[in-house]
């Protein structure tokens, strides 16, 4: 019967943050598909200029997600019962804007937006540029970890690690960011100039696994 020994390599490695991610929403309602529509695209070239005002070009913008709905509100009626009436349209946008790690310029970001006559939902974080080299050291790590797991299992049994039969890997994809989280409300983002805090975020910790399968000769 042939042998065979199964092992789950882990790679981990801790990555310093390079790229800054700014993500919004953008919500428009109307009571037309007309209205919402233009409102919607007015609201884009808004934040379009916001951006480019500060040396970005548009197209560095990018739409993560567009939903175009209806919009209902719950009441009661006269007689307490609850019923939902037709209020409009309503149109949502997801905007994202990577940039080089850089506190000045993210400042100059911020304040740029909040100068715009849209107020969009915004979301802050750290990731890294080049995600497919962490990727392939992580890939590296857990092969090696793998293998050096096998060949001291094998030998303390007193055999011999053979031929790789199989490798097992899902593919998953891997969550680039610090896990610290930069929170600006709206009352405080300055209106005429731009401000650029001394932040460190935190390192990204990240692991991945892979499963191999050895003969034992």
């Amino acid at each position: 019967m042939e042998r065979l020994i199964t092992v789950k390599g882990i790679g981990k490695i801790s990555i310093k943050p390079d790229l800054i991610v700014i993500t919004m929403e953008l919500e428009s309602t109307a009571d037309e598909y007309e209205k919402t529509m233009a409102l919607a695209a007015n609201s884009i070239a808004v934040v379009q200029a916001a951006v480019q005002s500060v040396g970005f070009d548009k197209q560095d913008l990018k739409t993560t997600s567009f939903n175009i709905g209806t919009n209902y509100e719950n009441y009661r009626d006269k007689e307490q019962n609850y019923k939902s009436r037709f209020c409009g349209y309503i149109c949502e946008q997801g905007l994202k804007l990577e940039f080089e790690f850089n506190t000045e310029i993210m400042a100059k970001v911020l304040a740029a937006i909040a100068r715009a006559t849209v107020y969009p939902k915004l979301n802050i974080q750290f990731s890294v540029k080049n995600k497919a080299a962490v990727s392939e050291r992580l890939l590296v790590d857990a092969t090696e970890n793998a293998k050096r797991k096998a060949e001291i299992l094998v030998a303390a049994s007193g055999a011999a690690l053979g031929d790789l039969v199989s490798i097992n890997y899902d593919w998953g994809e891997l969550h680039l960011y610090s896990q610290m989280r930069y929170h600006v409300a709206e009352s405080c983002m300055s209106k005429s100039e731009s401000f650029a805090p001394d932040i460190e975020p935190e390192d990204i910790d990240v692991q991945d696994s892979v499963s191999f399968v050895w003969e034992i000769k």
